[in-house]
């Protein structure tokens, strides 16, 4: 029997540069996806997936991560005092319980590899999820559930680790990890190989690692060792493939949209999407992306 799968690490310490200056004083995780921070978003995935403790890896000028996850007294009170009923019980929903929160930092920035070997001692010899802030995603498949509900799901059913992905044009390729496909499972596939940005042309697939993942363990010793990998970091991929020597790694083709909100026009996307599926929003949007459109 699998163990269940209850913590996930965020890594959190990235500076954002593409967004500057709206990042400059503020960590991109806390731009906005219509009126919650892009982490809230993430963090939301991995509740509804069953995750309880929930575990980041921060950097410096991150200290508004920490606040936004914790009490605000006078706001609370405020609230209260003015019978703003709804708003105060939206901010108590959105509290994770007292110690379901840790904090860690990756001192300095050497990759997402690093930044999750930074959570080993929290994490401890369980199973555990990881997902990148920049990715947010949507349910709209037939299956109704986000994407770490569905890796978790695929390790349930096979164990070992899983890696959600998704497809891209063999042109892009060489801008992402990316996996070699094996035999296919209900809901999920077999892994047999994985590489970090491959040259062009050389990629085993056109489907890409999607930013959530589903690791054992033993991957912290090997992140540990694995010195710096491609861009001079060390790179999570590589920590993966010394694992896949002797565990099994299954891949989850996301059943639902993904929106990229490290990039301008993913973000823009992301707001659109979740914009339309308010019915307080949507036709209202609708009727302002008509009038931008000249129709």
């Amino acid at each position: 029997m699998t163990k269940p799968v209850r913590k996930a690490v965020f890594p959190v310490a990235g500076l954002g540069t593409r967004f500057l200056p709206a990042t400059k004083a503020m960590p991109k995780e806390m731009l906005t996806v219509v009126d919650r921070p892009v982490l809230q978003h993430v963090v939301d995935e991995a509740r509804e997936a069953g995750i309880e403790h929930f575990i980041f890896v921060t950097g410096r000028g991150k200290a508004v991560i920490e606040d936004h996850f914790d009490m605000a007294y006078e706001l609370e009170a405020t609230l209260q005092a003015r019978g703003k009923a709804k708003e105060y019980a939206a901010l108590m929903a959105d509290l994770p319980p007292a110690g379901a929160t840790s904090f860690t930092r990756q001192q300095a920035p050497l990759g997402l590899g690093h930044a999750v070997w930074c959570a080993r001692e929290i994490v401890g010899d369980e199973p555990f999820a990881v997902l990148l802030p920049d990715m947010v995603t949507m349910a709209s498949g037939a299956r109704g559930t986000r994407c770490l509900a569905q890796c978790i799901e695929a390790h349930r059913a096979h164990g070992g680790n899983v890696i959600a992905v998704e497809e891209v044009s063999p042109e892009e390729t060489h801008q992402y990890g990316v996996v070699a496909k094996g035999a296919e499972r209900a809901g999920s596939f077999e892994i047999t190989g994985m590489v970090e940005k491959p040259a062009k042309g050389t990629a085993p697939s056109n489907l890409i690692i999607s930013g959530r993942y589903v690791l054992q363990p033993q991957v912290f010793d090997l992140l540990g060792k694995v010195g710096k990998g491609a861009g001079g970091e060390i790179q999570l991929t590589d920590g993966m493939k010394a694992l896949a020597a002797t565990q099994a790694f299954s891949g989850v083709k996301f059943d639902g949209a993904t929106y990229d909100c490290g990039s301008k026009a993913g973000f823009l996307s992301a707001n659109l999407a979740f914009g339309m599926a308010r019915p307080d929003l949507a036709p209202t949007l609708r009727a302002q992306m008509r009038k931008l459109l000249g129709e």
